[in-house]
């Protein structure tokens, strides 16, 4: 049989090598599972004067409770401008679907060390005046995020 015949009959995946086709599978079982994920935008406005405070809580004991409790966090920001600049905090974070940011949440607030955590931090008053929660899709043309 001539070569080109030979190829000709062959599956193109036979070609891959194994590692390309474990990658190729990879990214459609990635894509799959991401295309259920939802991304959850939070603003915190805090009240005057304790936006340090809640930062300090979120550095020293959020992050670390939202993992425990499978809340991924993408990233976290502060305006650099008046009048946000003082009183706001700004982050993202992910969940695998819409279902599993509810479970994730309830988890995390029925938490005890949470439960601690938030009260020592507002021994002189409450830090938040008001949090914004948006729910958000990644659109099909967005570039991916890690």
């Amino acid at each position: 049989m001539k070569r080109r015949t030979l190829l000709q009959t062959l599956p193109a995946v036979t070609l891959l090598p194994a590692s390309l086709w474990a990658a190729a599978q990879q990214d459609n079982a990635d894509s799959t599972q991401s295309s259920t994920a939802v991304y959850e935008l939070r603003i915190y406005h805090a009240l005057p004067g304790k936006l340090p405070d809640l930062l300090a809580r979120f550095r020293d004991h959020t992050v670390k409770l939202f993992e425990r409790h499978g809340i991924h966090s993408v990233a976290y920001w502060t305006p650099v401008d008046e009048p946000q600049k003082s009183d706001t905090l700004v982050y993202i974070l992910r969940h695998p679907s819409r279902e599993a940011a509810t479970a994730n949440w309830k988890s995390f607030q029925d938490d005890a060390e949470w439960k601690s955590v938030r009260d020592k931090s507002e021994a002189n008053g409450k830090l938040v005046e008001k949090v914004d929660s948006t729910f958000l899709a990644l659109t099909d043309f967005s570039p991916p995020l890690r």
